[in-house]
């Protein structure tokens, strides 16, 4: 890995320099535009409205409209501001973990120790460890300040960049505000549903399908060596699922009824979630398989030429 940002930790007079690295990645394959007649790859200009000339991206500054008024912003001007110039994380207060909204939260990036000696950085790990605290953090990133939630996965300090307030959209729907009964026995079959798929959550045993599916397409279309109609192989629309369970009662208790009777007749864990999914949503199913049928069909042709 790289480092994106260098600098400091601070919290009272205790000063831990930093080093700054993305800790996730994109992994999708890359596509871009083709003319569809002969291939010729798709390139986009800087063109300026007044002139119509192309402009190199040495001459572009940035500007804010207000609808009336244009006022333009130099490489310079955005150098000035004091954000630009701190390398620093200042801690602004310590929260208990809980508060942290989920919903806030943004990209992540690991920290390493950048100096001789670790031990600011693994004091700072161990206290918020045994305190159970989050620190809430600001600082300057990519012309940008940043808030930000400093916490501890394994023996690394976690910086995970927040949204602010009022960039999280408040959830108003009418149709929550009607008064719905829910009964015991709902509750208590929605309990046993909830209960037959239970599970330790594994990151590794779910896999991005379709990525896998668009990369089997690829490697058939490069060992073939002819083209796929991609409006035939992409074009088709996953069948909506069944519609509104008007039961709902009826439609728990089945779900319970099938898991446990997977359960009963010796099937792993594994076989009565899928049976029970499979119940649930038949069609989205039957949708999620037909890109796996076609690309099952494209490899013996592929291999069939290599031979």
């Amino acid at each position: 890995m790289r480092a994106i940002w260098k600098g400091a930790l601070t919290f009272g007079l205790v000063n831990v320099p930093v080093k700054v690295y993305s800790a996730t990645e994109d992994h999708d394959v890359s596509l871009h535009q083709v003319h569809n007649k002969d291939g010729g790859r798709i390139r986009y200009q800087r063109v300026c409205e007044v002139d119509g000339e192309v402009v190199p991206y040495s001459d572009i500054d940035k500007a804010y409209d207000d609808g009336e008024r244009t006022v333009v912003l130099t490489k310079d001007d955005l150098a000035s501001l004091p954000a630009e110039k701190s390398r620093e994380i200042d801690v602004v207060e310590f929260v208990p973990s809980e508060q942290i909204d989920l919903l806030t939260l943004d990209r992540a990036y690991y920290l390493e120790p950048d100096s001789a000696s670790p031990k600011a950085y693994v004091l700072l790990r161990k206290t918020l460890e045994q305190t159970d605290r989050t620190a809430i953090v600001r600082f300057s990133l990519r012309q940008k300040t940043r808030l930000a939630a400093l916490r501890v996965r394994g023996d690394v300090l976690v910086l995970q960049t927040l949204l602010w307030a009022d960039e999280v959209r408040e959830a108003a729907f009418p149709a929550l505000d009607e008064s719905v009964r829910i009964s015991a026995k709902e509750l208590e079959l929605s309990a046993s549903l909830v209960e037959s798929f239970s599970s330790d959550f594994d990151p590794e045993e779910f896999t991005d399908e379709y990525q896998q599916e668009l990369r089997t397409l690829i490697e058939a279309k490069l060992e073939k060596g002819d083209a796929l109609d991609t409006s035939e192989t992409f074009g088709e629309q996953e069948e909506e699922a069944g519609g509104e369970v008007i039961d709902l009662m009826a439609a728990l208790r089945a779900s319970v009824e099938k898991s446990r009777a997977a359960r009963e007749g010796g099937g792993s864990k594994a076989s009565a979630k899928k049976d029970a999914a499979t119940d649930e949503k038949p069609a989205a199913k039957a949708s999620a398989k037909k890109p796996a049928a076609k690309s099952t069909a494209k490899k013996p042709a592929a291999k069939k030429k290599a031979s």
